[in-house]
């Protein structure tokens, strides 16, 4: 009896739980849903934030719990942010854009993309201002294409040209005994390039210095037009570093005048013909409807989003695993209303193994429909691998492509081990190529190795050159693991044009030969409570967020860097290990 009475204790405890499980997610869909409607006021000026993370693709979170408990990642996707510009244009209640961010939470290609978008926007006669206390470059850049530009009194203008940093860890390796090896195909590959040597080869200065100087003549060339500053005196004023006051920077014309907030606001009110200013977020502009272009019709263009590195496995929201994409691929090829279909390619590339399977897929979906690729800030190594077989490549002047090269990259203690007195003994039933940590790599393994590295790196520049209609020797020449800018890549014949997203979706939507059309976007993510959970509502921030605030964002890069090397399996097709232009 008395086990009986607990068991029917036991199922009557479970569904009380069930139910009241039931009535909070209830409860928290009830608040969640009862969100009060966003509305446009007349007379609103949109304004500009993009200190959010900029993803080319963020899908709305399906999972009202997690929403609710604010569990998800907060981010703005570039497809809404630039339908949203276009819906301002010919909104007749907003009356212009303010530009005021305190940093562009973006890559180079997404900042100009949102640039010519805006100045688009110009073009119906709405007024675009811009206000700042501090201007970092990429701000500048960004807000140097209003009609008025304003700072601070006492403001900034960090304007002194583009630079990158490269840590380099041999010395490191030979003082511990704790090193990566390497093998690589690529005389450019520098991805590996900090594990090898104590200084930048000439061949990584080569490419490095190139496109540096590419990307800042995009951005010289915008401002110039914009500002109506030569680009003489545009590079005079970053040598001299002429945006570091007020006074400095009006007399180079770098912005119109210094006031201050409150002031800032007052003009807005008087273009927007209001007694008070009425904003309206970049965020709930695009909450009310406005981050899409409405259409009836039934057939669809689908851009399907490949954003951050290659893995191999099922993927996510962040990084590109053949699993999700895969999916998508075959569910638009096999969708008679999608008439053609548009790759977005936003990835430094990854694992081999997984782009060969991306674009095994895409192979197949081209014999049916054609495929065009719009390039974000990167499309490289294993991103231009899944891109080169496109019917048509269109890439951001600014955009980091190429990288035509592959590399495998282990670490091995055994230095280490012998420093400290740890002998490692193996036993093996067969003479195979293993390799342990613990010791030295061995000739045999090294080999095979190298074997494989070689038959990827000729599999690589096959698939370009079929892609590209360009012989292997064409190939070869451009590859090598060197890194292009998407103008560069056009010279070299690796692109076809240059232009943004909706560039592409025309061109796919000529080649299909349809004009009225929809746009379908793809992969849909699903996000499980489960996953959500991982991080506690009582929490003030996910994992990254904390070793941000302790590390700084610059230590934090360091050790993201070195994360991403230790996990690393397979061979990799990638560009620099560590490139970040400031």
């Amino acid at each position: 009896m008395k086990f009986l009475r607990n068991l029917l204790a036991s199922i009557l405890g479970f569904f009380i739980a069930i139910f009241l499980l039931f009535v909070f997610f209830f409860a928290v869909a009830s608040i969640v849903g009862a969100e009060e409607k966003i509305v446009v006021k007349s007379n609103s000026v949109l304004e500009l934030d993009l200190s959010t993370p900029i993803k080319d693709y963020a899908p709305k979170e399906n999972n009202p719990i997690a929403e609710a408990l604010e569990l998800t990642d907060e981010k703005l996707a570039l497809n809404k942010i630039i339908n949203a510009i276009e819906n301002a244009k010919n909104d007749n209640k907003i009356k212009g854009i303010s530009i005021k961010t305190a940093f562009v939470n973006a890559g180079i290609a997404q900042t100009q993309a949102i640039r010519n978008k805006i100045e688009e926007f110009k073009e119906s006669g709405k007024f675009v201002y811009a206000y700042n206390d501090i201007y970092t470059q990429k701000n500048y850049y960004l807000s140097s294409v209003a009609d008025s530009l304003f700072l601070n009194p006492i403001g900034v203008i960090d304007f002194r040209g583009l630079s990158t940093e490269i840590l380099y860890f041999k010395d490191f390796e030979d003082k511990y005994g704790i090193k990566m090896e390497v093998i690589r195909h690529g005389k450019y590959k520098s991805a590996v390039e900090p594990f090898l040597e104590n200084e930048m080869s000439e061949a990584n200065r080569e490419q490095t210095t190139s496109f540096l100087k590419s990307i800042w003549s995009e951005i010289t060339d915008d401002i110039s037009k914009s500002r109506n500053i030569s680009i003489e005196k545009l590079n005079l004023i970053a040598d001299n570093y002429n945006g570091r006051n007020v006074t400095i920077a009006k007399e180079n014309n770098l912005i119109d005048a210094s006031i201050y907030e409150d002031e800032y606001e007052e003009k807005l009110a008087i273009e927007s013909d209001s007694k008070k200013v009425n904003i309206i977020s970049i965020e709930d502009y695009i909450s009310s409807g406005k981050g899409r272009i409405s259409s009836t019709s039934k057939d669809k263009i689908a851009v399907i989003y490949a954003q951050g590195d290659i893995i191999y496995g099922e993927g996510s929201e962040d990084y590109i695993g053949q699993g999700i994409i895969n999916k998508a691929i075959r569910k638009a090829r096999k969708d008679d209303n999608v008439k053609a279909i548009v790759l977005r390619v936003n990835s430094p590339g990854g694992n081999a193994l997984a782009s060969e399977l991306i674009w095994r897929e895409l192979e197949l979906t081209k014999k049916e429909k054609p495929i065009v690729v719009s390039m974000g800030n990167y499309a490289a190594s294993g991103g231009y691998y899944i891109a080169c077989n496109a019917n048509k490549i269109i890439a951001e002047p600014t955009t980091i492509t190429g990288s035509i090269g592959v590399f495998g990259a282990i670490p091995n203690f055994s230095q280490f081990t012998d420093k400290i007195g740890i002998n490692a003994e193996q036993v093996s039933t067969n003479d195979s190529p293993s390799y342990s940590v613990f010791e030295p790599m061995n000739k045999k393994f090294y080999d095979v190795t190298k074997e494989g590295i070689e038959q990827m790196y000729t599999t690589f520049v096959n698939r370009v050159s079929s892609g590209r209609n360009m012989t292997f020797e064409q190939v070869n020449e451009i590859a090598q693991g060197r890194v292009w800018t998407g103008k560069e890549a056009i010279e070299n014949g690796l692109v076809d044009q240059l232009g943004g997203l909706n560039d592409a979706i025309k061109v796919a939507a000529e080649l299909a030969e349809v004009q009225n059309f929809r746009v379908r976007n793809y992969p849909n993510y699903k996000t499980d409570l489960k996953e959500a959970l991982k991080f506690s509502p009582f929490i003030k921030a996910s994992k990254e967020e904390i070793l941000k605030e302790t590390l700084g964002d610059e230590n934090y890069q360091l050790y993201y860097n070195l994360q991403k090397m230790k996990n690393l399996k397979g061979i990799q097709a990638r560009i620099p290990f560590v490139f970040q232009v400031k």
